[in-house]
């Protein structure tokens, strides 16, 4: 289900996910009539990894022409991992030319003074790949397909280098390519996510139609730069459709050939609705539904007094307006504060929503969605 989804969402550019680096000075993949070509861009190959790999190119036994590494997750919170964001990282990094003379003279002169003096860097193995192979990496990348669920402790990608003369460049990469932890993780919690909400739409609700939409990615805010943003929301992509993250979209879209792989509403937040003062919070709430009178649109209830919000305001004054637009789209109360399982569960949806209305309403709590249908 996850991976066919995935298929569908982030159109996978191979299904097993094979990829020599070295192929060829431009990689072109297509998805729906979309062309990209990816180029080297600037990047600068040889300060990705720690201090240490500068150091172990002569450490290998001598004679070794062939070094073969793999990855895998040796095991966490949860069995399995569901694995994404490889594809990213060779993409963004690693194809096309990478090295040139220029690059090598100046990490030379780098590393010699970060050494204290020292003149360890491998000029000779970095030239070689400049002049031999015209600055692609002789890498062979191979990998189980993106969105895959796999059992902790098995192999999820392996490198190897396919010119004998660079047996060392197999774990120079290392640093980058075992930051696929983060989109990895991501993805996965998400998908345990997905699971608990399937579980319980299974025993609440008449089916799990738009399982993919009840969960909502309000990560960017959190995020500790819009890299890590755009990974982690690209990855969120792969178990649901709901997203504000859109750094995470444009991943998708460049790297994924994914026009659009996530969607959200209208919505109001606490500074759209207290410019109205507490005197018109009726009216910033009205004024919502009539900016956007088509469509689902969300709106946030705490700015004030969310139970006072619901009963008073949703449930009696603007009530019939609810009602009336129940086939256009849904109205999300937001109660963006205090505890969930208090606030949302408790007093707003058993004391006051059923009270008020008498048919399916949802409940919005920042990222999770609650439905109860009600009837006489």
């Amino acid at each position: 289900m996850f991976q066919d989804q995935l298929r569908d969402c982030i159109k996978m550019e191979s299904v097993e996910n094979v990829l020599y680096v070295a192929d060829s000075y431009k990689v072109y993949f297509s998805c729906q009539g979309i062309m990209y070509n990816i180029r080297n861009n600037g990047r600068y190959m040889l300060d990705k990894k720690e201090s240490v790999k500068v150091t172990h190119h002569n450490q290998y036994p001598e004679g070794t022409t062939h070094v073969y590494s793999y990855f895998e997750s040796r095991g966490g919170k949860f069995p399995e991992v569901c694995f994404f964001g490889l594809q990213y990282i060779i993409k963004r990094w690693l194809v096309g030319p990478v090295v040139t003379k220029t690059m090598i003279e100046q990490a030379k002169q780098f590393y010699k003074s970060h050494f204290g003096g020292l003149d360890i860097f491998n000029e000779e193995g970095w030239n070689h790949i400049a002049e031999v192979h015209k600055g692609h990496l002789p890498l062979k990348i191979k990998a189980v397909p993106e969105g895959t669920v796999v059992p902790v402790k098995n192999v999820l990608f392996t490198v190897e280098n396919t010119d004998p003369h660079v047996p060392w460049l197999t774990n120079w990469f290392e640093t980058l390519l075992v930051q696929v932890w983060y989109p990895m993780t991501v993805c996965t919690n998400s998908r345990a996510q997905k699971l608990i909400i399937a579980r319980y739409l299974h025993e609440t609700a008449d089916s799990i139609d738009g399982i993919h939409f009840k969960l909502h990615d309000f990560g960017y805010r959190g995020a500790s730069s819009v890299e890590s943003a755009s990974i982690g929301g690209a990855a969120h992509l792969v178990n649901f459709y709901g997203t504000d993250t859109i750094a995470g979209l444009q991943l998708c879209r460049k790297y994924y050939a994914a026009e659009m792989a996530g969607f959200s509403i209208p919505a109001a937040e606490h500074s759209t609705i207290t410019t109205w003062k507490k005197s018109g919070e009726s009216a910033a709430y009205l004024n919502m539904l009539e900016q956007f009178p088509d469509g689902s649109v969300s709106v946030v209830s705490d700015s004030y007094d969310v139970f006072h919000a619901v009963s008073n305001i949703w449930g009696d004054e603007l009530r019939q307006y609810v009602v009336d637009r129940a086939n256009k789209g849904c109205v999300v109360i937001r109660p963006d504060s205090g505890d969930p399982s208090h606030v949302v569960v408790k007093e707003i949806m058993i004391d006051v929503i059923v009270v008020c209305f008498l048919f399916g309403a949802i409940i919005w709590y920042q990222h999770l969605l609650f439905r109860t249908t009600v009837t006489k």
